[in-house]
């Protein structure tokens, strides 16, 4: 560590004291008292909804506090705007990251920051200056690359970056990890280590539990805008940390009721399909889900997982194959056919594809029936009958928003997915496709989403689960089909399934090849 950089560093100490913020019938944080000092690393842990993003928005001057004060190295700094925390040495990296695809990193990294020639462009000297960085930080990533040829953990990357060119003593990285794959969370780690051994301080809003406990040095919890408490992570654990975050014990095991098989409610014959390169994604890809019944699909991200939902959800076109759900063949039909043949759909993407973010909560409950009684009669709406449908599936699946008339955008995204799974689920739909479902959620969120699909289980339901995550699959699903290079390695029944075998398949190893 250069001792001088880290006692050179312009914060040494921030304490946000007291800070309370309300929006319209939400107090989102409740005299809210943090703290982090030079080299260490603060998890902010909580629920979807607890308050830990409008936090950090009022640290980094987006939000302004109705009350408390933030102050560094013991003085009370106002910061109106982030070019005023920016000023103060204070940097973050969101969640949805804010670049701009059609341009260089380069380009990215220094937009909106005055050249030092005037009016001509510094591109080469800030290229430097980033490949200084880069190697400092161990952040590699070609300057002269547009932002469109990266991958999401090369993205976030260029996000450090961008708040380190601008002198940053204390990032806050929110969610830092919910967009990357396991290895590139074990590639950002380090790199936060290193930030730290240089005397940056570090907040991450974060409810993975795992990675609390790897990265960070303390944790504060919070729970309904309040802090639960604020302790070293060596003297916790991640059991103690999800009872704070939710309040209760959460269930170590499920029950997932006996249930006897129906028909064939989703069949899917020798698929092929191409990814958004026009390299083969899927290659004759076999299986069927029966009603009562959940198949977990199982891989590491970039299998082919999305372009099977995609592909099955009427969203991308198929080469060969078919798709046939409850006895209809859906192959290449636009998505409202394929809705109509008695699909219901969570997708990965629940801000963009799952919902529209500027629309009302109501609008985004019927956006698969405003053209059916009884929200609809005739060519009109019937808003008093749309008002009473959207009342009753947000008390029914627990969705917290202040009013009806709140745009989805501003739902946590824990709500988000419940309402999703509350339209979805409603409309009664034969087979019900959940594309990573609890991607990005609490271990509360994630709780009640898994209670709700076995729910649907339980109801003669079937449901194909893609997920990345091998504790979700062997948590709910009754057969598990692997998935590698686009091909279904294997298909086993959960009986028969262990992590080592599961490992290999992952890996596009056969037991006939071991």
């Amino acid at each position: 560590m250069d001792q001088r950089e880290f006692a050179n560093r312009r914060i040494q100490h921030m304490e946000m004291c007291d800070i309370t913020k309300q929006f319209p019938g939400v107090l989102a944080n409740n005299q809210v008292c943090i703290d982090v000092r030079a080299g260490e690393v603060l998890a902010l842990l909580g629920e979807n909804g607890a308050g830990k993003s409008t936090l950090m928005k009022i640290l980094y001057g987006l939000y302004r506090p109705d009350a408390g004060e933030i102050r560094i190295n013991d003085q009370t700094v106002p910061l109106h705007s982030p070019n005023d925390a920016i000023a103060q040495g204070i940097g973050m990296v969101h969640q949805h990251f804010m670049l701009v695809p059609t341009l260089t990193v380069v380009e990215n990294i220094v937009l909106g920051l005055p050249s030092s020639k005037g009016i001509f462009l510094d591109l080469d000297v800030a290229a430097k200056r980033i490949t200084e960085l880069s190697q400092k930080y161990g952040l590699q990533v070609d300057p002269w690359a547009y932002v469109w040829q990266l991958s999401v953990g090369e993205q976030q990357r260029v996000e450090i970056l961008k708040v380190l060119y601008r002198g940053a003593d204390l990032l806050i990285l929110d969610e830092p990890t919910a967009v990357l794959t396991p290895q590139e969370v074990d590639e950002l780690i380090p790199t936060l280590e290193e930030m730290t051994r240089m005397g940056h301080s570090i907040i991450f809003i974060t409810h993975k539990l795992r990675e609390v406990m790897a990265i960070s040095n303390k944790v504060t919890v919070l729970r309904n805008g309040q802090v639960i408490d604020t302790l070293a992570t060596a003297d916790t654990n991640q059991e103690a940390l999800a009872r704070m975050m939710v309040g209760r014990e959460l269930l170590k095991e499920y029950d997932k009721a006996q249930v006897t098989l129906g028909e064939t409610v989703l069949e899917v014959k020798s698929l092929c399909a191409k990814d958004d390169k026009g390299l083969p994604a899927l290659k004759k890809v076999t299986f069927e889900v029966r009603a009562g019944e959940i198949l977990g699909v199982a891989g590491v991200s970039g299998n082919g997982q999305r372009e099977l939902a995609d592909v099955i959800a009427g969203l991308q076109q198929a080469t060969s194959g078919q798709v046939i759900i409850a006895g209809k063949d859906v192959t290449n039909k636009l998505p409202a056919y394929v809705i109509d043949a008695g699909m219901g759909y969570i997708p990965e993407d629940r801000l963009h594809t799952g919902t529209i973010p500027s629309f009302s909560i109501s609008e985004n409950v019927i956006l698969k029936d405003n053209a059916r009684p009884p929200i609809a009669r005739g060519p009109f709406l019937d808003f008093e009958e749309i008002a009473r449908y959207s009342k009753r599936l947000v008390q029914e699946f627990a969705v917290k928003t202040p009013t009806l008339e709140t745009q989805v955008g501003n739902l946590s995204g824990g709500n988000i997915q419940k309402l999703i799974l509350a339209r979805e689920i409603s409309r009664e739909p034969a087979f019900l496709l959940a594309a990573q479902p609890t991607r990005g959620l609490d271990v509360g969120a994630m709780e009640y989403v898994h209670q709700r699909l076995l729910e649907q289980r339980a109801a003669g339901k079937g449901i194909l689960l893609v997920s990345e995550e091998l504790d979700e699959i062997f948590k709910l699903a009754d057969r598990i089909a692997v998935i590698y290079e686009g091909q279904i390695m294997d298909i086993l029944s959960i009986d028969q399934a262990d992590r080592e075998h599961l490992g290999l398949l992952m890996a596009g190893v056969t037991q006939a090849a071991d």
